[in-house]
């Protein structure tokens, strides 16, 4: 399963059956077992399924009701609904008995009781820093018809209740097709803004909440500052990999490109740890050095060139954008495109200089006022086959990664390398089947069998780990990058937040996340899903870690559900694991015949 929440819950050792590496998956005549939900769990669904198994033909219970569709090997899925608070299940087969408490927490806060603010519902919740003449906004959740106020610097503002019809879902409901926004109680949410004209530390915040004729105070969590106009604070990308930017002030907001080390920035405004940076992205500030200038950073841009550098495995072609300052940039890319802009950069652009080039067709460019520089790279192919950005000094080097050379008369995967990374490992398990068989054990598995088809055919091939270890993300990403490889692919099996079906929800999934791996994962799904008839879970645009490696066209696949019991037993089988390496090579091979 991908390195998505809900691997944390099936991964976990928290289940009735241990959590030892199982080297084979356990035999179907073994006791009453289950292997997920574990007991004590918590969750905001409104059903959760079971995953386990029992003696094949002997009936099972739960809350004195036959569990059905159990597989000849004695494995269940079931799917039960949930009432809010404790839930408790007793599952009996025989002798066995096992009892399990789930407890359905609300999806949204709930009103206090009493003349009280719900505990933790006080915003900022951190100390932020604001620009001159910027909103500052306060929120609380009180009991309905309060009258609800923020004094700041000696200013009241009035916090009204907001008339908020709906809650949006997290990005897990599309897995399970269910994504639309749900009811809420508005009543009980309170926000007011206001705006600071003058630089400096306005202090905590001090909420008031007044109802039935009582009032109650209580300070904030996090004091308000306005940033002065001069001296400009500056933030510099300090982490050798990159600095990770993202839509807003912490981990739930989306990315965007990574800024380059190196790269300076005005800082705009502060939350907690957060930096936003003049070009509107948001940074972690323990991934940069701050320091104050007079002047903020800004750069004029002049000519450009492009260089060929023969001579690497693989080839490519570098584009080098000199600058005064390394500025923010961001990258763009759809199927014959690539958009890097750059961002503080004033053009005085009257030459460039890019050679014939067997990549890119031609490079388009344009100013963007007051103060961005826009270039567009066409390709002459419909696929792109990886990039790289970095600064040296302050000029700005873009690297466009040359197709592979391959036969495809012969051996089309001799000169090629393909990084396989098995998922999960270690203390990791992953999903798990039925039986408890966890899934780092099957990736490893079948990775080793696809490597060894693959070098067969003539790639090299390079493993994220071998043995039953664990491997971090940032390693196994710092390999894909390390190798430059014409390919990556994350292998793993799946599972599905609480909410699923998991008797019902089986097959192939893809996922990917630069427009360079789409055409990849489309056709690895489909190929797999057509030649061994197998069902479609679908193909999925997904921010996952080991989607995000830009070297390469990078593919995370789900080669199927380890909690679906009946496609739990294909998964196990040996036949079955090496007609779906083969398959799996015979597409990579086909995929790279027609992407060329």
């Amino acid at each position: 399963m991908g390195d998505r929440t809900f691997s944390v819950l099936l991964g976990c050792s928290f289940s009735l059956v241990g959590a030892a590496t199982l080297p084979l998956p356990v035999a179907a005549e073994m006791e009453l077992t289950v292997v997920y939900p574990p007991d004590g769990h918590q969750t905001t669904a409104e059903q959760i399924f079971f995953i386990g198994t029992g003696m094949p033909g002997q009936p099972v219970q739960i809350n004195n009701q036959p569990i059905e569709n159990r597989i000849s090997d004695g494995h269940f899925a079931p799917s039960l609904p949930l009432s809010l608070g404790e839930n408790i299940f007793t599952l009996i087969q025989g002798d066995e008995q096992l009892t399990l408490r789930v407890t359905r927490l609300p999806a949204q806060p709930a009103a206090p009781g009493g003349v009280a603010f719900a505990d933790g519902s006080l915003r900022p919740a951190v100390n932020i820093a604001r620009q001159p003449g910027e909103l500052i906004c306060f929120g609380a959740i009180a009991p309905e018809n309060a009258q609800v106020a923020v004094n700041l610097a000696g200013e009241t503002i009035s916090l009204q209740a907001q008339t908020i019809a709906v809650a949006l879902p997290p990005n897990l409901a599309v897995l399970v097709g269910d994504n639309a926004p749900s009811p809420v109680d508005s009543a009980i949410h309170y926000e007011g803004c206001t705006v600071a004209r003058e630089s400096g530390n306005l202090g905590t915040p001090q909420f008031q909440l007044t109802l039935n004729g009582q009032t109650i105070r209580q300070p904030g969590s996090g004091s308000v500052t306005i940033l002065p106009t001069t001296p400009f604070q500056v933030a510099e990308v300090l982490t050798p990999t990159g600095g990770t930017a993202r839509t807003g002030p912490s981990t739930s907001y989306s990315r965007i490109t990574p800024l380059p080390p190196g790269t300076r920035a005005r800082i705009t405004a502060r939350e907690g740890d957060w930096l936003r940076l003049d070009y509107g992205g948001w940074i972690r500030g323990s991934e940069t050095r701050q320091f104050t200038a007079t002047v903020p950073p800004r750069s004029l841009i002049r000519s450009a060139r492009s260089r060929q550098v023969p001579g690497q495995v693989p080839d490519w072609t570098e584009v080098l954008f000199p600058l005064e300052v390394p500025v923010p940039v961001s990258i763009e890319q759809d199927r014959d495109r690539l958009i890097l802009t750059l961002y503080n950069t004033v053009a005085q652009t009257d030459t460039i200089y890019f050679d014939t080039n067997p990549v890119i067709e031609r490079m388009d460019w344009r100013p963007i006022l007051p103060n961005q520089a826009e270039y567009t790279f066409n390709f002459r192919g419909n696929q792109q086959w990886g990039y790289k950005l970095r600064y040296e000094d302050t000029t700005l080097i873009l690297s466009l990664r040359h197709p592979p050379a391959i036969s495809a008369a012969s051996r089309p995967l001799a000169g090629t390398t393909v990084v396989l990374d098995p998922g999960h490992g270690g203390e990791e398990l992953g999903a798990r089947g039925p039986t408890g068989y966890p899934e780092k054990s099957v990736n490893l598995v079948v990775s080793t069998l696809l490597r060894d088809e693959l070098e067969a055919r003539g790639a090299t091939v390079v493993m994220t780990r071998e043995t039953d270890v664990a491997v971090s993300l940032r390693d196994r990403i710092d390999r894909i990058n390390q190798v430059e490889p014409t390919l990556a692919l994350s292998i793993h099996y799946n599972a599905l937040p609480d909410n699923g079906d998991a008797l019902n929800t089986a097959g192939i999934g893809a996922f990917w996340y630069d427009a360079q791996a789409h055409d990849l994962a489309e056709f690895l799904h489909n190929y797999l899903v057509t030649n061994l008839n197998r069902p479609s879970y679908g193909v999925f645009w997904n921010n996952l870690a080991l989607t995000r490696p830009h070297v390469a066209p990078t593919v995370l696949l789900e080669l199927g559900f380890m909690i679906n019991p009946t496609e739990f037993e294909w998964i196990i089988d040996p036949a079955s694991q090496q007609q779906l390496v083969t398959t799996l090579a015979d597409g990579i091979e086909a995929w790279l015949i027609q992407a060329l």
